[in-house]
C-alpha cells in the first residue's frame, strides 16, 4: 500500500522530492506535537475536574461544619439558660432552707422555753 501512496512521486525532481519529504516530516513533527498538546489538554482538563470537585466537597463540608457549628451554639444557650435556671431555683431553695432553719431554732427555743416553764 505504501508503494501506491509513494507512486505519485515518481518521475519528479530530486529537490521536488527534498522538499516533499520536509514537508512530510514537518507533517509528522506536527501531528505528533499536536497529539502531546491534546494529551496535555486531557490531562489538564482531568486535573481541573478534580480540582472542582475537591472544591465542591470543601464547600459541602464547610456547610455541614457551620450547620454543627450553628447547632452546637444553639445547645450552649440552651444549657447556659438551664443552668442560671438551676442556679437560681438553687438560691431559692438555700433561701427557703435557711428561713426553715431559722424557724427550728425559734421552735427549739420556744420548746425549751416552754420545758422550762412546765419544770416550774
Amino acid at each position: 500500500m505504501s508503494w501506491a501512496v509513494e507512486e505519485w512521486k515518481e518521475g519528479l525532481a530530486p529537490r521536488v522530492l527534498q522538499k516533499i519529504h520536509e514537508l512530510e516530516s514537518q507533517v509528522d513533527k506536527l501531528k505528533k506535537e499536536r497529539q502531546q498538546r491534546q494529551f496535555q489538554l486531557e490531562s489538564l482538563e482531568a486535573a481541573l475536574q478534580k480540582q472542582k470537585q475537591k472544591v465542591e466537597n470543601e464547600k459541602n463540608e464547610a456547610a455541614t461544619l457551620k450547620r454543627e457549628n450553628q447547632s452546637l451554639m444553639e445547645l450552649c444557650d440552651s444549657l447556659e439558660k438551664t443552668k442560671q435556671k438551676i442556679s437560681h431555683d438553687l438560691q431559692v431553695k438555700e433561701s427557703q432552707v435557711n428561713i426553715q432553719s431559722g424557724q427550728l431554732n425559734s421552735s427549739k427555743k420556744d420548746i425549751e422555753r416552754l420545758e422550762q416553764e412546765v419544770k416550774r
